[in-house]
C-alpha cells in the first residue's frame, strides 16, 4: 500500500503501519550511510542503524496523513534527530578529554602570550613534557566532540534538522539566536581561519586540499582548525553566556585585548532580526542563510 493511498484516514491500523514501515526501510540505510561519511570510521553502523529503525517505527506511529506531508519527509527528520541523539550518546568528551583539553588551551594561551604568535606543536608538546603525537592524537579526540556540538548550529552540515517538538517560544528563540551568532561569529574571524573553517566544516574539503591551497601543512590546517572552534564557542559565549568564557580571556593584555576586539565584532555583525533570518520559524537553518 503506497502512502499516498495511506492518507485517506487518520488512524492508521496494525497492517498499514507495517506497511509503511516497512516501504520505508531503505531510507534509514541511507540515511545511516549519509552520517557515517561525517563521523569517525570507529562508529558502529549497527548501532546506527537499530537507532534509525527505532526512530522509524515511532515515526509511523505518530504520523498523521490527513495533515499533507509526505511520510518520507516526516520520517527522515526524526530520523536524522535520533542518529544525532545516538552519536551524543556515546560521550567522547570524556572527563580525560576534557581535562586535556583544557590543558592544551591554557598552554597554547600562555605561549602564545610569551612568544607573540601562536606556538608550534613542537614548542606547545615540550612544555606539556607530551609527544607531539599524542598532542595530536588529544586535539582529535576534542575535534570529534566539538563537531558534534556544532552539528546543531552549522549550515551545509545540519540544515535538515529542527529542534525539539516541545520546545517552547522561549527555548526555540534561543535556538535560533545561537544559529544566528554562529553565522556572525564565523563571519568575525581572521580570514584564515574562516577559510579553514568554511573549507572543513562547510564544505567538506578534504584537509590536504585546504593545506595545499594555503601553503601550508596538513598539521598546521588541524591547528587552526582547533584555533578557530576556540574562538567561535567563546565568541558565541560571549553574547549568550559570558560566564562559561575562560579565565584568562577577562584578564588584561595583548590576547585578551584581540579576543574582546572579536567578540565586539561578532556582537556588531548584526541583530536579533538578522540573526533570526538563518532559520525558519520552526528553527531549520537555511542552506542559502549566509
Amino acid at each position: 500500500m503506497s502512502t499516498t493511498s495511506l492518507a485517506a484516514t487518520a488512524r492508521l491500523t496494525d497492517r498499514e503501519l507495517d506497511t509503511l514501515v516497512r516501504e520505508h526501510l531503505p531510507l534509514v540505510g541511507h540515511l545511516v550511510r549519509e552520517m557515517l561519511g561525517r563521523v569517525p570510521a570507529h562508529v558502529n553502523r549497527d548501532d546506527l542503524t537499530s537507532a534509525g529503525l527505532a526512530a522509524l517505527a515511532a515515526a509511523a506511529r505518530s504520523f498523521d496523513p490527513t495533515r499533507g506531508t509526505p511520510f518520507g519527509s516526516f520520517a527522515t527528520v526524526r530520523i536524522r534527530g535520533a542518529l544525532l541523539d545516538e552519536l551524543r550518546g556515546l560521550d567522547w568528551a570524556s572527563r580525560s578529554v576534557r581535562h586535556r583539553a583544557r590543558k592544551i588551551e591554557t598552554a597554547t594561551a600562555e605561549l602564545t602570550a610569551q612568544l607573540g604568535r601562536t606556538p608550534t606543536d613542537t614548542e606547545l608538546a615540550e612544555t606539556l613534557g607530551v609527544a607531539v603525537a599524542e598532542l595530536h592524537s588529544a586535539a582529535d579526540d576534542v575535534q570529534r566532540a566539538v563537531v558534534l556540538s556544532l552539528q546543531g548550529f552549522a549550515a551545509g552540515t545540519a540544515e535538515d534538522l529542527v529542534p525539539d517538538r516541545t520546545q517552547g517560544p522561549e527555548e526555540l528563540l534561543l535556538h535560533r539566536e545561537k544559529i544566528g551568532y554562529l553565522h556572525q561569529a564565523i563571519s568575525a574571524l581572521p580570514e584564515r581561519l574562516r577559510t579553514v573553517v568554511e573549507s572543513y566544516f562547510l564544505d567538506e574539503r578534504p584537509m590536504a586540499v585546504i593545506a595545499t591551497e594555503l601553503g601550508v601543512t596538513e598539521s598546521r590546517v588541524s591547528q587552526l582548525r582547533a584555533e578557530a572552534l576556540t574562538l567561535l564557542r567563546d565568541g558565541i559565549n560571549s553574547q549568550l553566556d559570558p560566564e562559561q568564557l575562560p579565565t584568562h580571556t577577562r584578564q588584561d593584555g595583548c590576547i585578551a585585548r584581540r579576543r574582546h576586539t572579536y567578540y565586539s565584532d561578532v556582537a556588531a555583525r548584526g541583530n536579533l532580526h538578522s540573526r533570526l533570518t538563518h532559520t525558519t520559524p520552526l528553527g531549520t537553518p537555511l542552506r542559502a542563510a549566509g
